[in-house]
């Protein structure tokens, strides 16, 4: 027995040892996994998965199918135009999806054999709209596609819209007139156009109707994440988000409405002077559900999850007194339950609002994020489910399995199943669905993601991370690289990123520390709120009391060789640093800001320093000033690479050029890496690889020396 146990000790070091550091072509070789969608008989997860091609310098997306009971995953389509976003439809015998295979992106659907996971048969366009379609749903009894299209407000048919962009390409005066703000915004000037909603029959027997003309967005621009309309149990009803404010630049009202699927005057039925999005109905059709948040103008206040009664048209909050953000969601078939995602202290748990908080006004035992058990009201959840970092939510049609994405520091996405056990509110345990990505990282050594707490700003406890190097030997002493992250109001935590990972970052013998400080998510809303008017304030303090702490009770860690890196928000608290403290040997600063009342001049979305500064710069000028980086010049000393895109609209690419020329004029050692084609996020495979090494070779430069 001995000896077996010595071989399988002694297999298991030589396969460790065989491991490998990660590196940047490790990372463009994993599939990227997501938007999930379950089979009506549950038996399939049909899901899309991005693979990058390093050389062509493309990203292209395909749809795969896996058995849910388990099995080995396919690939189904394999067009070289790619395809996205597949969605069964109601019968379960075609799979829609969307694909520019035929120029345009439009919504196709196949033919799909349940027997097998197989398509079958050929591809059929289902859209033609001239404006490209996107975001397609089916209506529960399979008569009706939903789909979205940018569309110029004043046109009443595909013709006008048609003639429009023929006009605009054949032109060759390319000037703008603006009319109103948010004439730029993200990577893209708006232009002329507005998303809207469209409706056609499933069967093609008439042409697409816009259900919400008019000028305005609806649903309203997102960056990803749950779909802004629904439709209703009985196919008669869509709701959907708009924002109707006259001045969108300033305003974060979106408020939901619902209209008859023949059309007609919406009805707004949401009370919020906040964001109000992603409805959904129940299944027995008497609830929608939705993300609320209370307080206008500021983006990161909590959402909250409310229910609206259809019968009496009153909305109660589930989660009143559940001090987290709500994520995802999805109600189980017989609408007595709800199961969501929150965000809690770097993880991403599922959380189970059951029967008694949706249906009456009885208390509830609850566990407010999994961790504090006590008695609330009905607007209170519920268990903890599972715990890690998980979303995009699906259930099969008999409640029975919970299917979802889960990631964590080590792996990127991959499809999970949970089943449901109604009668026990013990945390469960999920199961893997799909293994896309083991072959490429069971060869590859990562350090798992390690939590510290320590004493921050006004004595409030604060968390921490580090990851360390591979192949690492506790005698010896390590570099560290201490990231700063975006927002403000994010948070670092046990999840996968390909923009500032981790894990690539440690590969080359460097320590990562990563501080959640004073504004982060996922430590209750009074800690979030609590940077506003405090940007340089209690978060610096929080993350030098903790990189104080990191280096005091970690001893490999090598205090003399620390460099200091950030983007969006942690570039502005990078460029902080630059002029408050000189304990880095270097300093990388992505997309930060450095003049505050400049930034509010350039950047497109006006509520955020509105919100952040308590005004404008001419009625709230000594805030800006205060805690302007600009100010603090002749304290700069540190060698400083400086990165930024000019497709940047969130934070204008001027900022980064006023940063690079007072190091330059200050004779602070100093690059500026510069992005023609990107915007706040480097996302082209070969920009993304120049980005890492450039990186990199800074800190190597400054730090291993």
């Amino acid at each position: 027995m001995r000896r077996v146990l010595l071989a399988i000790l002694i297999l298991t070091s030589l396969a460790s040892a065989q491991k490998r550091p990660f590196t940047f072509e490790d990372m463009m070789a994993l599939k990227r996994v997501g938007d999930p969608a379950v089979s009506p008989d549950g038996k399939w997860v049909a899901f899309s998965a991005v693979e990058v091609d390093l050389a062509q310098n493309t990203r292209k997306s395909h749809l795969w199918v896996v058995p849910l009971a388990g099995g080995d995953s396919k690939k189904i389509t394999d067009d070289k135009a790619g395809e996205s976003r597949p969605r069964f439809t109601p019968d379960g015998k075609r799979l829609s999806f969307l694909s520019a295979k035929d120029g345009g992106t439009q919504v196709w659907v196949q033919d799909f054999d349940a027997a097998t996971g197989a398509l079958t048969g050929e591809a059929k366009k289902i859209t033609s709209i001239s404006t490209e379609a996107d975001g397609q749903t089916w209506s529960p009894d399979g008569k009706w596609l939903l789909f979205t299209s940018g569309v110029y407000p004043d046109c009443k048919d595909d013709a006008c819209n048609k003639q429009k962009d023929e006009e605009q390409a054949k032109s060759k005066i390319k000037a703008r007139v603006f009319r109103r703000l948010l004439y730029r915004h993200w990577t893209a000037f708006t232009g002329d156009k507005r998303t809207h909603i469209f409706i056609q029959p499933a069967d093609g027997s008439a042409p697409a109707r816009d259900l919400t003309p008019g000028d305005h967005d609806a649903p309203p621009f997102s960056l990803g994440g749950a779909d802004d309309y629904a439709f209703s149990p009985d196919s008669q009803e869509v709701a959907y988000a708009t924002n109707l404010d006259e001045v969108e630049a300033t305003s974060t009202n979106k408020d939901i409405f619902l209209v008859p699927v023949v059309g007609g005057t919406p009805k707004k039925i949401s009370t919020s002077p906040g964001s109000d999005g992603s409805p959904r109905y129940s299944p027995d059709g008497k609830y929608i559900a939705w993300r609320m948040q209370e307080t206008p103008g500021y983006e990161s206040d909590r959402f909250q999850l409310v229910i609206f009664d259809r019968q009496s048209s009153q909305i109660r909050s589930l989660t009143a007194n559940l001090d987290r953000w709500v994520g995802s969601f999805v109600w189980g078939p017989k609408s007595e339950d709800i199961f969501f995602v929150t965000e809690d202290e770097g993880e991403a748990p599922i959380l189970w609002a059951q029967k008694m908080a949706i249906s009456s006004a009885s208390p509830v035992l609850v566990t407010g994020a999994g961790k504090q058990t006590r008695e609330m009201p009905m607007m209170a959840v519920s268990p903890r489910v599972i715990g890690g970092h998980n979303d995009d939510l699906a259930i099969t049609a008999d409640g029975k399995t919970i299917v979802f994405t889960r990631m964590s520091l080590q792996a990127p996405n991959e499809i999970y199943a949970l089943a449901m056990d109604y009668s026990s509110i013990k945390e469960k345990k999920a199961q893997a669905v799909t293994h896309l990505n083991d072959s490429v990282l069971s060869q590859i050594s990562m350090s798992p993601l390690e939590s510290f707490w320590f004493t921050g700003a006004l004595k409030a406890k604060v968390q921490g991370f580090l990851i360390k190097p591979p192949n690492f030997d506790a005698k010896q002493k390590y570099p560290v690289k201490f990231l700063i992250h975006g927002g403000p109001e994010g948070a670092w935590g046990d999840s996968w990123t390909y923009r500032w990972n981790a894990e690539l970052f440690a590969a080359n013998g460097y320590v990562v520390v990563m501080i959640n400080p004073t504004g982060s998510t996922g430590y209750g809303q009074a800690f979030t709120q609590a940077i506003q008017n405090d940007w340089g304030g209690r978060p610096y303090e929080d993350l030098m009391k903790g990189l104080d702490y990191a280096l005091a009770h970690y001893p490999y860690m090598d205090g003399n060789r620390m460099c200091a890196m950030g983007a969006s928000y942690g570039g502005y608290m990078a460029n902080w640093v630059l002029g408050h403290t000189t304990r880095f040997k270097c300093i990388v600063s992505h997309d930060g800001i450095f003049n505050t009342i400049a930034a509010y001049g350039d950047t497109e979305e006006l509520w955020f320093p509105e919100w952040e500064f308590k005004g404008t710069p001419w009625t709230n000028k000594a805030i800006y000033d205060k805690w302007s980086p600009s100010n603090f010049v002749k304290n700069f000393r540190t060698p400083t690479l400086v990165v930024h895109s000019q497709l940047d609209y969130r934070l204008d690419v001027s900022e980064g050029f006023q940063l690079f020329t007072a190091l330059q004029k200050m004779k602070v050692p100093s690059k500026m890496l510069y992005f023609p084609d990107e915007g706040h996020w480097i996302l082209k495979p070969q920009n993304s690889q120049l980005w890492y090494r450039t990186v990199n070779d800074w800190v190597d430069q400054w730090v291993k020396k």
